[in-house]
């Protein structure tokens, strides 16, 4: 079936109130959800779910919203597929008092973020914006984020349901919708429940540009490296002290460029410090660990290891050590064993109109634990673009193709079944 029905889209109404709602997530919580106030927005999904009709929406203890779109086909054998997003936003910006601003009919200029001119979105700074001339750009005022990852995907699925309800004469399986809490610090599918979920195939709405379907993503370790080096009174440390921060530093300065993230793209992996804390006695760095190939993760940590060594040949009384653990893995290896999930979205985008782009991630999503979980998950785009930073945009027209994508997918389900 082709969708020709002209929809009256709600996604863009719904982004503009999810971003709103402050969910930013605390890498340093041990809670679950890391922050409470990510339950609110996903409280407010529930009730406009349940409000379009969905009966048994609901949000867990966990902060997760579960709901179910009933099959409208009379086949009996289509797989049951899930939509899922996050709704929490990183921490390494403000998603406190988001002011969205819609940009209508952009035409190329340099976009000036009112609450902090210093902040402006450049043309030849953001190359997907070539192809939304005559679009509708939404960004924040300057201060703050604008959270469109994930919101846009959240609105997303939200306006694909009001789709699904409203137009029954799209045919379609059973369709099960997922929002998670906590993406953004690495748990956001600690506590899902797959078998309550109940799905053979999913799909994360948490990409950039229109048309992009991402089947890959980078493995993932993460790694801690303690110093233990020898405090003394500093009046008389002479020939004494071996400062474990300063021994810290000369680690961090000794990371190869060509091993980090800013010396690095396309396929290559890369080290990264993302924290440092410590004293003169007790130092410690935190590392993320990033390959598409699992391969060599393992050589990596070496590289930290390796210089580690060598950095201490000049402090005979300190000692180090560094703890590995996984994160999460490459989809692909998942995926490559359900290759009609990717093909079913690729002609999803193509059914919308659009030209479509396989791609790996330089990072991970939820599809990618969920798909080592046992739900073969890979990502399509939302439209979010300078994601985690205050020039984060987002295109209203790419939002409704999104929508469109979603659509087609349950038909295309429904088709094959």
């Amino acid at each position: 079936m082709i969708l020709n029905s002209p929809f009256a889209f709600t996604v863009v109404n719904r982004f503009l109130k999810y971003v709103t709602i402050d969910t930013q997530s605390d890498p340093s919580s041990e809670t679950f959800p890391s922050t409470e106030k990510q339950k609110n927005l996903g409280r407010l999904l529930v009730k406009e779910l349940l409000e379009i009709g969905i009966a048994d929406a609901h949000l867990d203890e966990y902060g997760y919203v579960y709901a179910t779109i009933p099959a409208n086909t009379d086949k009996a054998n289509v797989p049951v597929i899930c939509f899922c997003s996050h709704m929490d936003t990183a921490p390494d910006c403000s998603g406190t008092g988001v002011k969205p601003l819609v940009h209508k009919n952009y035409q190329g200029d340099d976009i000036i973020l009112p609450d902090d001119p210093s902040q402006i979105i450049r043309l030849k700074d953001h190359s997907d914006l070539k192809n939304q001339l005559g679009n509708d750009i939404v960004t924040a005022s300057g201060t703050t984020l604008l959270g469109a990852d994930n919101k846009a995907g959240v609105a997303e699925i939200m306006d694909a349901c009001y789709q699904l309800i409203n137009h029954p004469e799209i045919k379609h399986g059973k369709i099960r919708i997922l929002f998670t809490p906590d993406e953004e610090v690495g748990r956001g599918v600690d506590k899902v429940d797959i078998e309550k979920l109940g799905a053979y195939a999913g799909y994360t709405m948490d990409g950039e540009s229109a048309g992009n379907m991402e089947n890959e993503t980078f493995s993932a370790d993460g790694a801690k490296l303690i110093i233990n080096g020898l405090s003394s009174h500093p009046g008389f440390a002479k020939g004494k002290m071996e400062s474990a921060i300063k021994i810290a530093g000369q680690i961090i300065a000794a990371l190869p460029f060509e091993l980090s993230p800013e010396g690095t793209d396309n396929m290559q992996g890369f080290v990264h410090p993302v924290a440092i804390e410590g004293h003169v006695e007790t130092a410690s760095i935190d590392f993320i660990i990033r390959d598409f190939d699992d391969a060599k993760l393992p050589g990596h940590a070496d590289a930290i290891r390796k210089i580690a060594d060598e950095i201490l040949k000049n402090y005979p009384s300190s000692t180090y050590s560094l703890e590995v653990k996984p994160q999460y893995r490459n989809m692909k290896s998942v995926l490559d064993q359900h290759p009609q999930i990717v093909e079913y979205g690729m002609e999803a985008m193509k059914r919308a109109g659009l030209q479509v782009k396989l791609c790996s991630i330089r990072g991970g999503t939820d599809g990618s634990r969920l798909s080592f979980m046992g739900l073969p998950c890979p990502n399509i785009f939302a439209g979010e673009h300078a994601f985690h930073s205050k020039q984060e945009w987002v295109s209203v027209q790419d939002m409704q193709k999104a929508v469109e994508t979603i659509l087609h997918l349950c038909v295309i389900w429904e088709e094959r079944g």
